[in-house]
């Protein structure tokens, strides 16, 4: 091409065209591919918008409403207030150090799967499962060729040895026992252990009373632990799927004794968008460190965050520093 007061080849502005023709196609093959249907798909995962049809409630069930998942699963669960059929499956394979503190089980290495029966007689499967990172790329692939989705990939601890992460898994069908056997065909991909009873006889090593007084709340002891949960008071959905409360929605604090009444903590708080700036900054404020910020859910309402968070310090200091994230959001007491 020439410029200024020169004239065009005619023949130079033919190529020019024909060029621009080409990149043209070129570049709109992806999009007119992109239009193309998608793979057809079964029951809503999750991604049904409330506005999508009637809100369904869950049903009350019973153990031995669950007998196939069970087997499937390969090991019993047990009932959270009549809606949810749980199992934990947790990492005692694993020994793992994070901060200098050998971080028991209970503390962070539980996986757990809560299974909700419906009104429409759909079932709905949630997640949240510890793997290595040796791992995680093979349990995802099992998963996903069982249709089981994936909501969230994230930490719960900092530096910690052996490398980990903790995957929300995520189903919805009429098929209970297809939808425990996909989780299991990830689950197998791990090196997850055999079911051990807990024992909630162990002492623990903490003020409870004063930890429970400036928490304004009771907690539970298990496994030489001391836990206390909150769940959020309004009602959540997830696409046109009520959640029972404390599903997927949950404050829940891990106490792990150190000795001399200190403790490693580790937790996860559920807040929502405006509630997140005042529960990083009074963690923070009580010298609590914060590990990730994260959505366990892709489609619920009201739209829901979760920080975790770690602490090694006197367990009613670290108790006072938690009221204050918890006084942040709109949460009572779980039981």
């Amino acid at each position: 091409m020439m410029t200024g007061d020169r004239q065009q080849d005619p023949r130079g502005a033919r190529a020019i065209t024909s060029r621009r023709r080409v990149l043209t196609a070129a570049a709109l093959a992806p999009v007119l591919t992109a239009t193309s249907p998608a793979p057809a798909r079964g029951l809503s995962t999750g991604t049904t918008g409330a506005g999508h049809g009637k809100r369904v409630k869950p049903v009350p069930t019973e153990l031995g409403h669950w007998a196939g998942v069970a087997k499937a699963l390969g090991r019993e669960g047990n009932m959270l207030r009549g809606t949810m059929y749980h199992t934990g499956f947790p990492r005692r394979d694993l020994l793992v150090v994070s901060d200098g503190v050998v971080v028991t089980p209970g503390l962070a290495l539980g996986t757990h799967v809560a299974f909700v029966r419906y009104a429409d007689g759909s079932t709905m499967v949630m997640g949240d499962v510890v793997v290595t990172e040796d791992e995680l790329q093979h349990v995802i692939d099992a998963w996903q060729a069982h249709g089981i989705e994936q909501t969230a990939l994230h930490k719960h601890l900092l530096a910690q040895t052996p490398d980990l992460w903790w995957a929300h898994v995520h189903g919805h069908g009429h098929d209970a026992v297809a939808l425990a056997r996909g989780l299991r065909a990830g689950f197998d991909r791990t090196g997850t252990p055999p079911a051990v009873a807990p024992d909630r006889s162990t002492p623990v090593d903490l003020d409870i009373a004063r930890m429970e007084a400036a928490l304004g709340a009771k907690g539970s002891v298990e496994d030489g632990l001391y836990k206390i949960l909150f769940v959020r008071r309004e009602t959540v959905a997830d696409g046109h799927l009520i959640l029972p409360p404390g599903l997927g929605s949950t404050s829940a604090f891990n106490f792990q004794p150190v000795g001399g009444g200190r403790a490693a903590l580790s937790g996860d708080c559920v807040m929502r968008a405006d509630e997140v700036p005042h529960v990083l900054k009074a963690l923070r404020s009580g010298g609590i460190k914060l590990v990730e910020l994260h959505n366990h859910h892709l489609s619920e309402d009201p739209r829901l965050f979760f920080t975790h968070f770690w602490a090694v310090d006197d367990g009613v200091r670290l108790a006072r520093a938690l009221r204050r994230a918890v006084d942040a959001t709109d949460v009572v007491p779980g039981g």
